[in-house]
């Protein structure tokens, strides 16, 4: 009865095995620190013990170590056995010799058998959990799917093929991504934590990284290492602006990224919810790479401050509200592409002689609001003037009074004159 009972404890540990994909020599190895981590907490040591486990057989074989004393002389039954236990054994034992016999674990009660059970649960979870935790630490910027489970308010749930837990944040979400449940997500792993070794998989669908590793999937000669990926920049399901290099003379990379009638970048487009991507040669030429950045606007002129990581642009007129783009998004992008802060000018040669730049007015008008209005490319008052009061309003989302009181002054510099 015994020897099925013991049967059956293993069979439930290859039960553990199964579904825990866990190897066959760390199994084995689990078993045998779970069978001594038990006996260690009832008999203080498990030193005189050897724990055999027979994986193909199905069950283990516990052997103890004890040594021969006098009857009168046994005070741990553990370690020692009296001379009339060990002769019951074999006639031939004397005292200080090692009698050696194999213990029926279940003899140690009921227990000892569910305290087996939960040590094993246990270090299976913990190595289950450490390997998740290791696993997940080598794929930090690569992109995994996963299907969502559960939507909260302020993150999603997804399950990887083998059911573990991911976190995809409503921070690190395109704006206009909505899941719901079983719908398959893409996204890369931003990062992974192990607090109090419970380990938990943060991804990201607005890193720039994610778009990087889109663009090695979508284009061999990116994956192959014949073009490289320069410098990314990302407003998440609006815009990006992505510079590439090709260490082959023959290779276009702009086109080799954007494929035959945009086919390669296409399904980049839709995997971002219609992100807008521009690609450029990368160059190290800064005045040129500033060119590049600004596009499709074309620039006339450009000063540099680089000491503070300033660039002064100059435009034509008609080219000013393309170097802005709409909602100030391609400057921005500009700047985060080329780490320089990026200051948009009309053209000196195109400056009426009577007009005058709005930083003339600082002293009556905010600095804010002049901002604003060189935000919808307006640098000048005539600039200003030259668009309907409603227009301006709606485009720079000023204040209906704000726009009256700048107009007023505006008026009255010209009037004066």
């Amino acid at each position: 009865m015994a020897k099925t009972e013991n049967v059956n404890l293993i069979d439930t540990f290859a039960e553990f095995k199964e579904l825990k994909n866990i190897d066959r020599s760390t199994m084995i190895s689990i078993l045998e620190e779970s069978f001594r981590s038990v006996i260690s907490k009832m008999f203080g040591s498990d030193e005189n013990y050897d724990v055999i486990i027979n994986p193909d057989k199905g069950d283990c074989e516990i052997f103890r170590s004890r040594t021969v004393v006098e009857d009168d002389e046994l005070t741990d039954p553990n370690l020692e056995i009296s001379l009339t236990d060990a002769k019951k054994i074999e006639e031939d034992y004397e005292v200080g010799e090692e009698v050696t016999d194999q213990v029926d674990f279940l003899s140690f009660g009921r227990r000892a058998v569910l305290n087996l059970r939960q040590t094993l649960a246990s270090k299976i979870l913990d190595i289950q959990k450490d390997g998740l935790f290791s696993r997940y630490s080598e794929m930090v910027g690569q992109v995994v799917t996963g299907e969502v489970y559960q939507v909260w308010k302020k993150e999603i749930l997804l399950l990887d093929d083998e059911g573990n837990e991911m976190l995809l944040p409503k921070t690190e979400q395109i704006p206009s991504d909505f899941y719901r449940k079983g719908e398959v997500v893409r996204a890369v792993v931003d990062k992974v934590e192990n607090k109090n070794n419970n380990p938990k998989i943060y991804l990201s669908r607005t890193s720039p990284l994610f778009l990087e590793r889109l663009f090695e999937l979508e284009v061999p000669e990116i994956h192959d290492g014949l073009i490289t990926i320069k410098k990314i920049a990302r407003i998440p399901g609006e815009r990006a602006k992505i510079a590439v290099e090709s260490y082959d003379d023959r290779i276009d990379p702009v086109g080799a990224c954007v494929g035959v009638k945009g086919t390669r970048i296409h399904g980049i487009v839709r995997e971002l919810r219609n992100e807008n991507i521009d690609v450029i040669n990368y160059t190290n030429n800064l005045g040129l790479f500033v060119a590049r950045a600004l596009s499709p606007a074309k620039i006339t002129s450009i000063e540099f401050d680089h000491e503070n990581k300033k660039a002064s642009v100059y435009l034509k007129p008609e080219e000013v509200s393309l170097a802005i783009g709409k909602g100030g998004s391609n400057i921005k992008l500009a700047t985060m592409l080329c780490g320089y802060t990026i200051d948009v000018f009309r053209d000196d040669q195109t400056l009426d002689s009577e007009d005058i730049y709005l930083d003339e007015f600082s002293d009556e008008i905010d600095q804010w609001i002049i901002d604003a209005l060189k935000s919808i490319g307006c640098d000048t008052a005539k600039s200003v003037l030259a668009i309907a009061r409603e227009e301006l309003i709606r485009r720079t989302d000023l204040e209906e009074e704000t726009v009256d009181d700048v107009l007023k002054i505006l008026h009255a510099e010209f009037d004066a004159e």
